[in-house]
C-alpha cells in the first residue's frame, strides 16, 4: 500500500497540472448534473418488514381513491376568552371561504358539518385539503394559508396551522459550516505558520464536499435523497476532508525539514500518512455502510451518501494534494523554516552526518515540545493517568441512562412556531392522544361487520379516548377506523396499547370473524422504527466493530491494539451520549448553545452517531497509533515509541481534532432540530475522543502493555497480508537507493515558487 501511494504521490507532484485538470473536469462535469437535477424530495419513512407499513401498503391497494397523495393542513381555532366558537361562526365562515378560494385547494372541512368541535365547545379544527403533495406547493399556496390565518387572527380569532402544507421553518442556513471553515483556517495557519499551508487542507476539502454534495444533489430525485442527506454528508465530508490533507501536508513539510527532495517528499507523505488515511477512509466508509443491515431506508441512504463523500475526500488527499504541493513545494513551510531550506545546499554523506550530530545536541538543550512532555508524563504514570480519564469519561456517560428517543413531529418543534401551538391547541381541547391517532384495518368477508366487532372490544380498553365507525372498502373485504388513545403519542401508554392491540389480534380475529387485523398510523409507525433500530443496535455493533477490527489487525498487525481501540470507542460514545442527552433532552446547560427546546433525542440519531463516530474514532487511532507502530518496527523500545509517536504526530492530531470539533460545533448552529443534535453530538465524541481516549488513554495502555501491545501470534502473522501501513518496505527501499539512506532522489529537484 504505501509503495503504491508512493508512487502515485510522486507521479501526482510531477503531472500536476494533469491532475489538477482532471479534478476541474470532474468538479464542473458533477457541478453541472447538480444544476440540472430537480429539487430533492421531502423525507419518506418507509418500514419495509414492520405491521404498519404492511398496513399502509394493504390501504394503497383496497382504498385507492382514499390515498393522502395531496397535502392536507389542519387549522385549529378557538373563540375568545368566554366565548364558544359558534358564537363565532360568521368569522370562522369567513376564513374557511378566504382557505377554499386559495390557490392549489381542492376542499375545505367545515368543522359544524364535521362535527370537529371541542367538548367544551372553544375550539375546532378544520381540515384543508389540498390538490398536490406538500414538495409542489407553490409559494402562493403557502402566503394564501398565512395570509388567510394572520387575517382571522386580527379579528380575536386564537388561529393556528399544522400538517405537511403548512412551510416549516427549520432550514440549513449554511451559517454552520461557515463557521467551522472560519475556525478551521485559523487553527491550520497557527499549526503550520504558512498561508499557503493552511489554504491547501481547506481547498482539497470544500473541493471534495463540492464533488460529493453536487454528486448528491445530482442523484436525489433518482434515489430518493432528500436535503437534510446533503447536510449530514456535508458534516462529515468537510470535517473528515481537512484532517486527511492535513496529515499528508504535515508529513510533507516533515519530509522537506528532513532534507528530501520535493517529489521526493510528496512521495513518501503520500505513501506512509496517505496510507493511514486510506485506513482511516475505509474505517468511516465502513462504519457508515453497515447501517444498511438496520433495514431502514432513510437511514442506508444518509450513511451511503456520507460515506461517498468520505471516499472523495480520500481519493482528493492522496491526489490532488501531493499534486498541489507540486505548485508550492517550498511555500508550504512556515517563512523561518522556507529559508532554512532554501539556504541548504546538498549535503555530502559526512556534512549530512555532522549536521545531524548538531541538530540532535541543538535538540538535547531545547524544551520538548507539549506532546512529547505529555506523553513522557503519561508513560511514567499511566496506571493513575487512566484511571481518571475512565472514571471521568463514566461520569460524563451518567445522563445516558436516562436517554428517551422519539421522532421528529410537530410536538417536537419549537414552543413558537404555529404547528407547535396548532398541536398543543388540539391536545388541550380534544386529549392529549387526538395528536397521535391509530389506524386499525380489519380484512374479511364482511369487513366492515367484523371492524364494528373490534371496535367495540377495543374501546372497553382503559387507555382507549374514544373509537371511530369502521368504514368498508368498495368491495367489502377491508375496512379502516381509528382509536384515539388516552396519552400522547410519545407516551410509553401509547406504545404499550399498540403492542396489546396486537398481542390480541389472533384472538380478536377468531370473535368477530376477520381474517387479518393490523395497526397502523404515525404513530405505530414510530413505534415500529424505534424497534427496528433497537433490535438492529446489536446486529450492527457487531458487524461494524468485527469488520473494523480486521481492518486495524491488518494495520498494526496487533490482537490489543484493535482490541483497545474498540473500547476507547465505546467509552467516548457512551460519553458523547451522556452529553447529548444531558444538554438537549434534560436541558443542562442549553441555554449556553442556544437551544430553545428540549425534548426525546432523535430515533435515527444515536445508531446514526455511533457509526460516524466509530469511524472517526479509528482515524485518529490509525493517525496516532501509525506513528508508534513505524517507531517500534524501526527498533525503538515500546515505551519510547508511544513518546516518538506522540512527538510527531501529536501536534497534528490535536490540531485535525479541533478543527473536526470546529466544523461539527458549527451545525449546532442551525435550526433543523437533527443537524444540531448531531454537530453536538460529533462534536463531544471528537473532544471526548481525541483529547482523552486517543490522547491519554492509548499512551496510558501502551505503556502498561509495553511489546505486548504489538503481540500477534506466529500463526496468524503468516496468514494475515502485510499491507505495510507503517511503510516499512517502503523505507527498505529508499535506503537501498539512497547514499546512507537520506536523500533518496539523486537529481536535483527545483524550487517552482521562491
Amino acid at each position: 500500500m504505501a509503495t503504491f501511494l508512493y508512487t502515485l504521490g510522486r507521479f501526482a507532484f510531477r503531472r500536476r497540472g494533469l491532475v489538477t485538470l482532471l479534478w476541474v473536469l470532474i468538479v464542473v462535469g458533477v457541478g453541472a448534473a447538480a444544476s440540472s437535477a430537480p429539487t430533492p424530495p421531502t423525507e419518506q419513512f418507509s418500514m419495509p418488514g414492520t405491521e404498519s407499513q404492511k398496513a399502509f401498503d394493504l390501504l394503497e391497494e383496497k382504498f385507492p381513491d382514499a390515498g393522502a397523495d395531496g397535502a392536507t393542513a389542519r387549522v385549529v381555532i378557538r373563540a375568545p376568552e368566554g366565548k364558544e366558537i359558534a358564537d363565532e361562526e360568521p368569522a370562522v365562515k369567513k376564513l374557511l371561504g378566504e382557505l377554499g378560494t386559495a390557490p392549489q385547494v381542492a376542499g375545505v372541512a367545515d368543522p359544524f358539518a364535521a362535527g370537529t368541535v371541542s367538548r367544551d365547545g372553544r375550539t375546532a379544527y378544520a381540515v384543508v385539503s389540498y390538490e398536490v403533495t406538500a414538495p409542489d406547493l407553490t409559494d402562493e399556496a403557502h402566503e394564501a394559508l398565512t395570509k388567510a390565518t394572520d387575517r382571522a387572527r386580527a379579528g380575536g380569532l386564537t388561529v393556528e396551522a399544522g400538517g405537511d402544507a403548512v412551510p416549516i421553518e427549520q432550514t440549513v442556513s449554511g451559517t454552520g459550516e461557515q463557521v467551522g471553515v472560519l475556525i478551521s483556517a485559523v487553527v491550520l495557519l497557527l499549526t503550520f505558520g504558512s498561508v499557503i499551508a493552511a489554504g491547501m487542507p481547506l481547498l482539497t476539502a470544500l473541493i471534495g464536499v463540492g464533488v460529493g454534495v453536487s454528486g448528491i444533489t445530482a442523484l436525489g430525485s433518482t434515489l430518493g435523497l432528500s436535503a437534510t442527506t446533503s447536510t449530514l454528508a456535508m458534516m462529515i465530508g468537510l470535517a473528515v476532508g481537512i484532517d486527511y490533507a492535513l496529515f499528508i501536508v504535515s508529513r510533507y513539510r516533515s519530509e522537506i525539514a528532513e532534507g528530501r527532495a520535493p517529489r521526493e517528499a510528496a512521495g513518501i507523505a503520500t505513501g506512509i500518512a496517505g496510507s493511514a488515511v486510506v485506513f482511516a477512509g475505509l474505517t468511516v466508509i465502513i462504519a457508515l455502510g453497515g447501517l444498511a443491515v438496520v433495514g431502514i431506508p432513510i437511514l442506508t441512504k444518509m450513511a451511503l451518501a456520507a460515506a461517498g463523500t468520505v471516499a472523495v475526500a480520500v481519493l482528493i488527499a492522496v491526489t490532488f494534494v501531493p499534486a498541489l504541493l507540486g505548485f508550492a513545494p517550498r511555500r508550504v513551510l512556515a517563512v523561518a523554516d522556507r529559508r532554512l531550506v532554501q539556504a541548504k545546499k546538498p549535503l555530502s554523506a559526512r556534512k549530512l552526518r555532522k549536521s545531524e550530530e548538531k541538530a540532535a545536541k541543538l535538540a538535547a538543550r531545547t524544551k520538548p515540545a507539549l506532546s512529547t512532555r505529555w506523553a513522557s508524563f503519561v508513560v511514567r504514570r499511566p496506571l493513575g493517568v487512566l484511571l481518571l480519564a475512565v472514571v471521568g469519561l463514566g461520569a460524563i456517560a451518567l445522563p445516558a441512562t436516562k436517554l428517551e428517543l422519539g421522532l421528529p413531529g410537530e410536538g417536537t418543534m419549537a414552543t413558537d412556531t404555529t404547528q407547535r401551538k396548532a398541536y398543543d391547541l388540539l391536545s388541550d381541547s380534544f386529549g392529549p392522544g387526538f395528536n397521535g391517532p391509530l389506524t386499525v384495518t380489519v380484512a374479511g368477508e364482511d369487513a366492515a361487520a367484523a371492524g364494528g366487532k373490534v371496535g367495540a372490544e377495543l374501546k372497553k380498553d382503559g387507555n382507549v379516548a374514544s373509537v371511530s365507525q369502521a368504514t368498508a372498502n368498495k368491495a367489502g373485504d377491508t375496512a379502516i377506523f381509528s382509536i384515539v388513545p388516552k396519552t400522547g403519542p410519545t407516551d410509553t401508554e401509547t406504545e404499550d396499547l399498540v403492542k396489546d392491540i396486537r398481542a390480541r389480534a389472533a384472538a380478536l380475529e377468531a370473535s368477530s370473524g376477520a381474517t387479518e387485523i393490523l395497526v397502523t398510523g404515525q404513530t405505530a409507525l414510530f413505534i415500529d422504527f424505534s424497534q427496528t433500530l433497537s433490535d438492529a443496535l446489536l446486529p450492527y455493533l457487531a458487524l461494524v466493530v468485527g469488520l473494523a477490527f480486521l481492518l486495524l489487525l491488518l494495520v498494526f498487525r496487533s490482537v490489543l491494539v484493535p482490541l483497545k481501540a474498540a473500547l476507547g470507542f465505546l467509552l467516548s460514545v457512551s460519553a458523547a451520549l451522556g452529553a447529548l442527552v444531558a444538554v438537549f433532552q434534560l436541558g443542562w446547560a442549553s441555554g449556553f448553545f442556544g437551544i430553545e427546546q428540549t425534548g426525546p433525542i432523535m430515533t435515527t440519531l444515536p445508531i446514526f452517531m455511533i457509526g460516524v463516530v466509530f469511524g472517526l474514532a479509528m482515524d485518529y487511532e490509525v493517525f496516532l497509533v501509525t506513528r508508534m507502530r513505524e517507531a517500534y518496527v524501526h527498533g525503538t523500545s515500546a515505551k519510547e515509541a508511544v513518546v516518538t509517536g506522540f512527538r510527531h504526530s501529536g501536534r497534528v492530531v490535536a490540531a485535525a481534532a479541533i478543527i473536526m470539533i470546529s466544523v461539527f460545533s458549527g451545525f449546532i448552529l442551525e435550526t433543523d432540530d437533527l443537524v444540531a443534535m448531531m454537530g453536538f453530538g460529533l462534536a463531544a465524541a471528537v473532544l471526548f475522543d481525541a483529547f482523552v481516549v486517543r490522547m491519554v488513554i492509548v499512551p496510558a495502555v501502551h505503556s502498561l502493555l509495553g511489546d505486548a501491545a504489538w503481540w500477534l501470534p506466529r500463526w496468524l502473522d503468516r496468514l494475515l497480508p502485510n499491507v505495510d501501513v507503517e511503510g516499512e518496505k517502503l523505507q527498505r527501499r529508499l535506503h537501498s537507493t539512497a547514499p546512507e539512506g537520506r536523500r533518496s532522489s539523486p537529481e536535483p529537484e527545483p524550487d517552482l515558487v521562491h
